[in-house]
C-alpha cells in the first residue's frame, strides 16, 4: 500500500517539524514538505504528531499455555491500539521457552497471529526454576535477550554463569530483581504507610534493590549487557545511575503506574496489585527524576493480563499483574507532560528511541529507507479510560475511569494500518 501522511508534525532529530511522509512497500520513501500526492492514498492528519512506533520491552502475551488470559492475537491488537509497533514478550509460558524447540512453539504463533512485531525473550534457566541454565546459545538467534521474569535468579553463581554466556552471545540479561529471602510471605502491597494502615503484609524495597546491587557487581565482573525490569524504588534508581556513571553496560525500565501513582492512591481492588508493588511518593519522585536525567531508559507497561476471576479478590487475594498497553501514552501525556513535569520529547525517547537502541531493534527514525512503523498521536482528544473497550482479554488496570487528554489516532506497522481511532474520524465528520 502506498500512503501519504500529510498535515502532521514529524518527530525528527529530537524535535517536531511540519513534514509529509510517503510510504511504499512497507518503508518510508520520502520525508519532505509538500510531497506530491499522485499515486498515493492520502491521509490528512490535521496537525497530529507522527512519531516512530512505540516499543514495549516488557509484555506478557500468555500464549502458549495461558490463552484464557491473553493470546498473541489479542495482545498484539491491544499493542497496536496503544501505538506500539513492537513488543518484547516475556517467557513465563507453557512450555517455557528454555530451548530452541520450546521457543519455536511461540515463534510459530507469532508468525501466524501477530499484528505487530513481537520479539520474544528466552528464559535464563530451565523452566525458570533457577537451577540449571537454559539453552541460551540455541535460542540466541531468535531471542531479544534472556529473562526469568516473574522470578529473580536467586543464585549468585547461576546469574554469573548466565551473564558470562550471554556476553559471549552478545545478548542482554533482562532481570526481574527480587531477593526471595527478603520477602514476607503473603505480601500484597509496598511495605509502607498504606500496608500498616490497612493491616496488609508489605513487600520491602530491599527485596528489589538488593538484587539490583548484586547484579551490577556481576556486570562489573563479566561485562554483560544488563537491563533491569520494572524498577520501582529510589535505591534502584541510585544504583543504576551510579553504574552508568561508572561506564557499565546497565540500562533499566519503569512502568507508567510507578511514575504517576504511589501507595497512597491504592484501592483494595485486584487492579491495583502488581509485582513490584506501587511504592511510596518518594520512590515515585525518584523514578521521575531518573527519567529526566536519563537513568531510566525506557517506560514499559509490564502488560500482564489475568482472568476477571483471578483479579476479583482484592489486594490480598488477587494475582499480580495489570494491563496497560492501550492506555499508557494517554496516561503519561496527561499526568507528566501536560502538567509540565516531563517534556514530551523525553517520553517519546523512552517509548520509541531508547528501547530500539538498547535491544538493537529496527526502526526508530523517520527517514527514507526506514521501516514504516509509525504512530500518529492526537494531543487534543479528551476521553475517559474504559477498560471494557480494551482489545486485550485482560481488563484489570488501575487507570480505569481516569480522564485523559490525548490518544493514539493511528498505528502503522510495516506500512499497514493496524489501528485507526474511528471515533476521532467520526467526530471530525
Amino acid at each position: 500500500m502506498s500512503l501519504l501522511l500529510t498535515g502532521g508534525a514529524v518527530f525528527l532529530n529530537g524535535c517536531f517539524q511540519n513534514l509529509d511522509v510517503a510510504i511504499d512497500q512497507g518503508r518510508i520513501v520520502s520525508v519532505s514538505p509538500s510531497l506530491p500526492r499522485e499515486g498515493f492514498s492520502v491521509i490528512e492528519l490535521h496537525n497530529q504528531l507522527i512519531v516512530p512506533g512505540f516499543v514495549d520491552v516488557h509484555v506478557h502475551l500468555r500464549e502458549p499455555g495461558f490463552s484464557y488470559k491473553e493470546t498473541i492475537a489479542s495482545g498484539t491488537a491491544a499493542a497496536a491500539a496503544g501505538g506500539y509497533t513492537a513488543v518484547c514478550a516475556m517467557p513465563n509460558l507453557k512450555p517455557v521457552p528454555d530451548s530452541a524447540e520450546n521457543l519455536r512453539v511461540q515463534l510459530d504463533v507469532i508468525a501466524r497471529d501477530g499484528k505487530v512485531h513481537v520479539y520474544p525473550y528466552g528464559a535464563i534457566t530451565r523452566g525458570e526454576k533457577g537451577e540449571e541454565l537454559a539453552d541460551l546459545a540455541a535460542m540466541a538467534p531468535d531471542a531479544a535477550g534472556f529473562s526469568d521474569d516473574g522470578r529473580g535468579v536467586q543464585s549468585d553463581e547461576m546469574m554469573r554463569q548466565a551473564m558470562v554466556l550471554a556476553k559471549s552471545l552478545d545478548k542482554p540479561i533482562v532481570a526481574h530483581c527480587e531477593d526471595e529471602s527478603l520477602l514476607t510471605k503473603g505480601w500484597s502491597v509496598h511495605d509502607g504507610d498504606f500496608a500498616r494502615a490497612h493491616g496488609l503484609v508489605g513487600n520491602r524495597s530491599e527485596s528489589e534493590w538488593k538484587q539490583v546491587e548484586r547484579d551490577i557487581r556481576l556486570v562489573r565482573e563479566t561485562g554483560c549487557r544488563y537491563h533491569v525490569c520494572h524498577i520501582s524504588t529510589k535505591e534502584s534508581v541510585a544504583l543504576v545511575r551510579s553504574a552508568k556513571a561508572e561506564g557499565l553496560p546497565v540500562t533499566c525500565e519503569t512502568g507508567p503506574h510507578y511514575l504517576v501513582m504511589c501507595d497512597e492512591d491504592l484501592l483494595d481492588e485486584g487492579r491495583f496489585r502488581m509485582n513490584p508493588p506501587i511504592r511510596s511518593a518518594e520512590d515515585r519522585d525518584a523514578l521521575i527524576e531518573g527519567l529526566l536525567d536519563g537513568t531510566v531508559d525506557c517506560v514499559a507497561t509490564d502488560h500482564a493480563p489475568h482472568s476477571a476471576e483471578e483479579k476479583a479478590k482484592g489486594l490480598a487475594g488477587s494475582l499480580n499483574g495489570i494491563v496497560g498497553l492501550e492506555c499508557a501514552f494517554p496516561v503519561l501525556y496527561t499526568n507528566l507532560v501536560q502538567t509540565g513535569v516531563v517534556p514530551l520529547e523525553t517520553i517519546l525517547n523512552a517509548l520509541c528511541v531508547n528501547p530500539r537502541r538498547i535491544f538493537g531493534l529496527p526502526g526508530g527514525e523517520i527517514a527514507q529507507g526506514q521501516p514504516a512503523d509509525l504512530t500518529v498521536l492526537d494531543l487534543d482528544r479528551p476521553h475517559v479510560i474504559d477498560s471494557n473497550s480494551f482489545r486485550s482479554l485482560g481488563h484489570a488496570t488501575p487507570f480505569d475511569g481516569w480522564a485523559v487528554s490525548a490518544a493514539v489516532a493511528m498505528t502503522l506497522c510495516g506500512g499497514e494500518i493496524v489501528y485507526h481511532d474511528l471515533r476521532a474520524q467520526e467526530e471530525d465528520l
